[in-house]
């Protein structure tokens, strides 16, 4: 492909060579892959930085450079190099180009909050799924394309393999794609270079907040609200606090759903969720509602517990009735719908019962630990840890929270990653130390779940917080294989396949 044609929508200076006469056989953004005839994007990263390696891209054969800032190269050379504001965003117009805009001929459906936002993803898939449309997913735990599931490595990926990706899925046919929208990438561009046909608000609570992540709460705000600039629908939580600023700037109708019938902006919700029962029967907890408003719909039926399932719920009705969904493509879905790690009942005894959960900061494990407690349990039993060189005001937050609601906190280790565990669970230890709570230590994750399964009470409600999805834990730089599913098994003496 010509070089002219990739850089049609980017605004650029040329520094060096002839971009008309440029052909191009691939894009690469990682030095390491580097070849004869590529484009070169010099992306600046946490822990390197893309234009120090400039005299080794070229002397591998790139035939251009796309660069944000001076670069050292050979004193003579042929290599075109193309000066941009914003090498980020323009890899995300490049990936676009060079992958022939292949959002164009699919509905992107993107999902953007503090939580919810997993579940509401496979929720959304398995209702229009449902309705007759054939949907790919990208989010936390996978990306999904027909037949393949491939393990994520980030929720959002970047912009090339997002491009890339939406070929894939163009190709087999794929007419909706589902996917998570993380504030990182809308702060690094991932997501530029297409339009979001509908943008969907969760909710916000202050998180991601230190460092490598976002400075303050107001930023992290921000950034969630830069979604609902490139989209042509929106689907939003009218009960939220913070609505008015995230759609502060959106140039496109909305709707609005929620538990209240006003919403925070002064109208009524577009949709709304009433008369809420709770679901309590052996092997399940869940809950049931009606929905009025735009689209009504009598006893709904969730098979996971709490507000923030009906607001899940809620939401990809709401993002669904967009697409045409009816009444029994919903319901059917809303009930048999699960999502790995998101409040998953797993099977360890006839007297209690154990739940995984993802919850991994303060606002998500207040709200699981308080619709919990709705189900009355004999003891309300959290484990849960913290991950390392992240913000440590989670740790005192997390401790507080669990301190007051759990009748028994275990604090353990998550992925301390290049902290000392018994240094995080120190801190643990200090929020929960404020409310007075009962907690024991036991810093070995797996010794901590055969301690809580092996003095469950009948009647308990045991919750293993943080991990959810994860199949690792991460120490020192290193992902060791942990999967609480497969330490289950082996404490129970299973089979595990």
């Amino acid at each position: 492909m010509k070089l002219t044609e990739l850089l049609r929508d980017i605004e650029y200076e040329v520094i060096n060579g002839d971009p008309e006469k440029t052909e191009i056989g691939s894009v690469i953004y990682d030095s390491r892959k580097a070849e004869k005839d590529c484009l070169f994007v010099c992306i600046t990263g946490a822990n390197s930085d893309g234009h120090s390696f400039a005299a080794e891209v070229i002397e591998k054969g790139a035939a251009a450079l796309i660069t944000e800032k001076e670069v050292l190269t050979a004193s003579s050379h042929d290599t075109v190099v193309i000066r941009v504001k914003n090498t980020r965003y323009a890899l995300a117009l490049l990936s676009a180009a060079w992958f022939k805009h292949p959002a164009d001929s699919l509905k992107v459906i993107g999902v953007t909050g503090t939580k919810g936002k997993t579940t509401t993803t496979y929720l959304t898939k398995a209702i229009l799924e449902n309705a007759g449309h054939k949907v790919g997913l990208i989010g936390t735990i996978e990306t999904v394309a027909g037949d393949r599931h491939i393990p994520s490595k980030n929720t959002t990926p970047e912009s090339y393999v997002l491009q890339e990706t939406f070929r894939e899925m163009a190709d087999q046919g794929i007419d909706t794609v589902v996917m998570e929208v993380s504030s990182q990438a809308l702060m690094m561009d991932r997501t530029a270079g297409f339009t979001f046909d509908t943008a969907v608000f969760t909710n916000i609570e202050p998180d991601h907040i230190g460092p490598n992540e976002h400075k303050d709460f107001d930023d992290y705000l921000y950034c969630k609200s830069l979604l609902f600039k490139q989209c042509r629908y929106a689907v939003v939580n009218g009960d939220d606090s913070h609505l008015s600023r995230i759609i502060e700037n959106i140039g496109c109708d909305f709707m609005t759903f929620g538990l209240k019938k006003d919403n925070t902006i002064g109208s009524a919700n577009d949709l709304r969720a009433l008369n809420e029962k709770l679901i309590k029967v052996p092997g399940e907890l869940g809950v049931s509602f009606d929905i009025e408003g735009e689209f009504s719909l009598k006893n709904v039926e969730v098979g996971t517990p709490g507000d923030f399932s009906v607001y899940n719920a809620l939401c990809a009705t709401a993002v669904a009735i967009h697409y045409g969904a009816g009444e029994d493509a919903v319901r059917a879905a809303l009930k048999s719908a699960r999502v790995r790690g998101r409040i998953e009942a797993v099977n360890v005894s006839d007297k209690f019962s154990l739940i995984i959960d993802y919850a991994h900061n303060a606002m998500a494990l207040e709200s699981l630990l308080i619709s919990l407690k709705k189900y009355e349990p004999a003891r309300l039993i959290c484990l849960f840890g913290c991950g390392g060189n992240r913000a440590r005001s989670r740790r005192f937050e997390m401790g507080e929270v669990s301190g007051k609601y759990a009748d028994l906190t275990i604090i353990t280790s998550d992925n301390p990653r290049f902290e000392e565990p018994s240094a995080i669970i120190d801190d643990i230890e200090t929020g929960i130390k404020k409310t007075g709570g009962r907690y024991i230590r036991i810093e070995d994750r797996k010794e901590a779940i055969a301690w809580a399964i092996r003095n469950g009470e009948s009647g308990d409600l045991v919750i293993l917080a943080g991990k959810g999805h994860e199949d690792y834990q991460e120490i020192k730089g290193v992902k060791h294989p942990m999967d609480e599913r497969v330490l289950i098994n082996e404490i129970l003496g299973r089979k595990v396949v």
